[in-house]
């Protein structure tokens, strides 16, 4: 899936900035909220982090309403457990504590943007986007958790069943601003679904429980994908090429 993102990604860019006589660069950040598909079921809590990345894009000057882009980025995704605390008495709610699960990726996307309003004085730009991405998760802390919790195994995923590499797509939309003739601003909203799993692990049966000696049990098959709704601010430099005779 990545060596294919790669290739397209190599292809469909070069033919972009041989068209192009600009490019920009865009240098982005925000909040993440993570969500994550456990068993085809859809009981997880969001999980809220964080993102930044950098983007190119080749823009041709007689049409500067479409263009391809290519970013790199870094994404915290995951989901969340939170425990509710009770007072025992009165049943009012005395705290909560949360559990989080989180996967540490890099991203490598290309896509197209298409930018289809422009105010009277041209300063605002309103755009959508969609592109293929490429993730590589370099850590997690699923087996942090699971070394705290050790009486209930069944329960966390287990570190051999991490997929490291995995394939999705970016659709979003967003505005661009003008601040001069070569530098701007960008707000994005995205949202960024796997097509290939996070975590993909098999049956195991015949599990001891070591914690209370009750008899043996199984661990069903399990599944976990990613998708992150992520809101971007972002710092926009142009480098404009122009062509004299």
């Amino acid at each position: 899936m990545m060596r294919l993102l790669l290739c397209f990604l190599v292809c469909i860019l070069s033919h972009g900035l041989v068209e192009a006589q600009s490019t920009a660069y865009v240098f982005q950040f925000g909040p993440t909220a993570g969500l994550q598909k456990w068993d085809n079921s859809s009981g997880r809590e969001p999980l809220f982090q964080y993102h930044g990345a950098i983007s190119m894009e080749g823009i041709n000057n007689e049409d500067p309403r479409g263009s391809f882009y290519m970013q790199l980025g870094y994404h915290v995704k995951g989901s969340a457990t939170r425990y509710r605390f009770f007072n025992i008495n009165s049943g009012a709610p005395s705290g909560t504590a949360t559990e989080r699960f989180k996967f540490n990726n890099f991203s490598l996307a290309i896509g197209f943007k298409q930018r289809f309003k422009e105010n009277s004085i041209g300063t605002v730009r309103y755009f959508y986007m969609g592109g293929l991405r490429g993730d590589y998760t370099y850590s997690t802390n699923i087996d942090e958790l699971a070394e705290r919790n050790s009486c209930n195994p069944g329960y966390y995923p287990f570190m051999v069943g991490v997929q490291r590499w995995m394939g999705g797509f970016t659709v979003g939309g967003g505005i661009e601003l003008d601040f001069s003739e070569l530098v701007g601003a960008q707000v994005q909203l995205t949202v960024n679904p796997d097509v290939t799993p996070q975590y993909r692990s098999n049956a195991v049966n015949n599990v001891i429980d070591t914690c209370f000696n009750g008899p043996n049990f199984s661990i069903p098959e399990r599944r976990i994908r990613n998708t992150t709704v992520e809101l971007s601010i972002g710092l926009r430099l142009l480098r404009k090429v122009v062509v004299v005779d």
